[in-house]
């Protein structure tokens, strides 16, 4: 009888916790796509993250953080009488059901004071905090693939096959 007590146990808190996350993955309100940070080389301080956003309502980007950095902040890039000039922002809107994205050369997520190089082909921790129409804030946590510094996911392999 024990037994059977603690097996029934055992399945409603699977069912519970199972249901707790469907929750929470239909309750998320923003969705990522093909984020990614650029490598670095040693010595080199700073880089960018890149990502395609889309919101089921209007949202908008307000905050991001990242332990690898010691400061993150969401910027854009723009030319100005033929100056290219990067600059933090308060945030970028996420127009209901478009896609937006963050890339070179436009909105960004800026990682300074970096804690240490960024090699190709790992991953760092990235929370991004949105603002959502109804004022109510969500953030979302990601691991974000480190790209090389030409932005490709993968080194070339010119030759070689996998079997």
């Amino acid at each position: 009888m024990k037994t059977t007590c603690k097996a029934i146990a055992a399945s409603i808190t699977t069912v519970v916790l199972s249901l707790s996350l469907i929750g929470s993955a239909y309750a998320q309100s923003v969705k990522v796509n093909e984020a990614w940070v650029r490598g670095t080389v040693q010595g080199q301080n700073a880089t960018g993250a890149f990502m395609e956003l889309t919101s089921k309502s209007n949202a908008r980007l307000v905050n991001a953080s990242s332990p690898a950095a010691k400061t993150v902040e969401v910027h854009n890039m723009k030319v100005e009488g033929g100056v290219m000039k990067m600059y933090p922002v308060d945030g970028v809107d996420l127009p209901a059901g478009k896609t937006v994205k963050l890339a070179p050369g436009g909105y960004h997520v800026m990682l300074m004071g970096l804690n240490a190089p960024l090699q190709a082909g790992r991953s760092i921790p990235v929370k991004l905090t949105f603002e959502l129409a109804d004022k109510k804030r969500e953030t979302i946590a990601l691991n974000v693939e480190v790209r090389d510094l030409k932005g490709n996911a993968r080194p070339e392999q010119k030759g070689r096959h996998a079997h």
